[in-house]
């Protein structure tokens, strides 16, 4: 439903007869690729931290966190030609707040969550317009896995953990989060004219 709504806005600001199964082929193969592009730069982030957990702790997985996911972001961002993004409702980094399109779609991906449907599966799809320019959205929210709580859970964050987080991130609120539950999106943009 999504891609089918996406693919005739996609028809109608293209400024050329695209019938719905052509804009919706679009649509397809740009969700295709943002899939890729999404997962390799999750697969990464995830290696850096269970790598950083594995050397020295939860402490070294907030270094990961604070230095290496910018570096990462960058990289991906610069290699596979599109912008990539982390962002939540309850924002650890104040650098990773959401832009107009993805607060939205994280207001209505918390609607979802609450009508019982698993954040496994919210994944958002859209050609807007921004600054005369055509491009396509791609928003895909972030469960709380059981690593995650030991930065993101209550009371399983360890003191040390703790301190070091308020050290790094002293308006920290990505906090409480019980497995399962969305705690933040992925956000990926295309320029597509």
């Amino acid at each position: 439903m999504v891609f089918r709504k996406a693919a005739i806005i996609f028809a109608c600001i293209s400024g050329f007869a695209a019938t719905p199964a052509m804009a919706g082929a679009d649509m397809a193969a740009l969700a295709k690729e943002g899939k890729g592009v999404m997962m390799k730069f999750g697969k990464t982030l995830k290696g850096e931290l269970q790598a950083a957990v594995k050397a020295g702790g939860f402490g070294h997985a907030i270094d990961v966190c604070s230095v290496k996911a910018p570096e990462i972001t960058e990289k991906i961002s610069a290699s596979e030609g599109w912008t990539v993004a982390r962002s939540s409702h309850k924002l650890r980094n104040p650098h990773n707040a959401p832009d107009a399109f993805t607060a939205a779609v994280i207001k209505e991906f918390l609607s979802r969550q609450a009508g019982g449907e698993d954040p496994k599966g919210l994944v958002k799809t859209a050609i807007v317009e921004e600054d005369d320019k055509k491009i396509f959205r791609m928003v895909k929210a972030i469960p709380t896995g059981k690593l995650c709580l030991n930065c993101h859970g209550g009371a399983e964050v360890k003191p040390e953990v703790e301190a070091l987080l308020k050290e790094h991130y002293p308006e920290d609120k990505a906090r409480g989060f019980k497995i399962g539950e969305m705690r933040g999106v992925f956000t990926l943009k295309k320029v597509i004219e």
